[in-house]
């Protein structure tokens, strides 16, 4: 059976998430609800779904998204059985009424090959009241190249549009990032493993962008910033080498020039990058990284 978790804290967009499950045409599924000490409590709400589809409810009594969002996550998992999938679905997202029977049916055929499902998504802007188009993507698809269509723009990517093996998830866990963010980006690159990316392009889950989510907030962007950071510093150290010549390029200059705009640039970290260069045959980008340095070192000095 698959398991579908909801880190629960605002209400505002719930009863929209809650309805989507109850629409849906394959009830195979459970949901377990952890609520991060909310003030908001759902259970009036939740009362309304009460035998339109299984589900549980828990109530943390210390809030722990606050602290480490990527920690509640896990926590709520953890109020999981056993399931051998698992899908942890946004408070402000929502699913089309297909997703678990789609999911359904494409499971007999993936057998062992792959531990990473991911299906199609559109954005719906909460501010202009609108969707964005459907991202669908390649059937079967590198873990690696997946993040680097994501870095180039060319398609979104959110927590809730995966579906991923328990026993991968359980060898990993997430990377305790700030505010999670870029901890999902890393999550599919390492659960993954040595398996491709399974796409189910006729089931679509939609991601609510607003000024209640982190995405859609203005006043963390130095939080995300070091989230950047270290999301770059552990894929270029333990990860680089699962990139094309081409994207390893990109990435590692990324990195330098993150390091230099966030002045964390350190001995270390320079010979590390130049190092990683020079292997990937990268002068063009090396120059260009040195060159960065030193307008950087010079600034600092006027």
């Amino acid at each position: 059976m698959l398991g579908i978790v909801i880190p629960y804290y605002k209400i505002t967009f719930f009863d929209e998430t809650l309805d989507s499950l109850s629409k849906q045409t394959d009830k195979r599924f459970k949901v377990y609800i952890g609520d991060d000490a909310s003030i908001e409590r759902p259970n009036c709400l939740l009362d309304r779904y009460k035998g339109k589809f299984d589900f549980t409810y828990h109530r943390f009594e210390e809030n722990l998204g606050s602290i480490s969002l990527t920690k509640q996550w896990e926590r709520c998992i953890a109020l999981s059985h056993d399931e051998p999938w698992i899908m942890v679905l946004g408070d402000d997202d929502y699913l089309d009424h297909n997703v678990v029977e789609y999911f359904y049916k494409n499971l007999n055929n993936l057998k062992n090959k792959t531990n990473v499902i991911r299906l199609a998504s559109k954005i719906y802007n909460q501010d202009k009241k609108e969707f964005t188009k459907i991202y669908t993507h390649p059937i079967w698809e590198k873990a690696s190249d997946s993040y680097f269509r994501k870095f180039q723009f060319l398609t979104m990517s959110s927590l809730s549009e995966y579906i991923f093996r328990r026993e991968s998830y359980l060898n990993y866990k997430f990377n305790d990032f700030p505010l999670a963010w870029y901890a999902d980006d890393m999550a599919w690159i390492e659960f993954s493993g040595n398996s491709k990316i399974f796409s189910i392009n006729d089931a679509v889950v939609v991601f609510r962008f607003s000024d209640l989510n982190i995405s859609g907030m203005q006043n963390n962007l130095e939080v995300k910033d070091k989230a950047k950071f270290l999301f770059f510093e552990k894929l270029i150290k333990a990860h680089v080498l699962k990139f094309t010549h081409f994207q390893k390029q990109k990435l590692i200059l990324e990195f330098g020039i993150t390091a230099i705009a966030q002045q964390r640039l350190n001995f270390e970290l320079f010979f590390l990058i130049v190092q990683k260069l020079v292997q990937n045959g990268s002068f063009y980008a090396l120059a260009k990284f040195i060159r960065r340095v030193i307008i950087a070192k010079f600034k600092k000095t006027q």
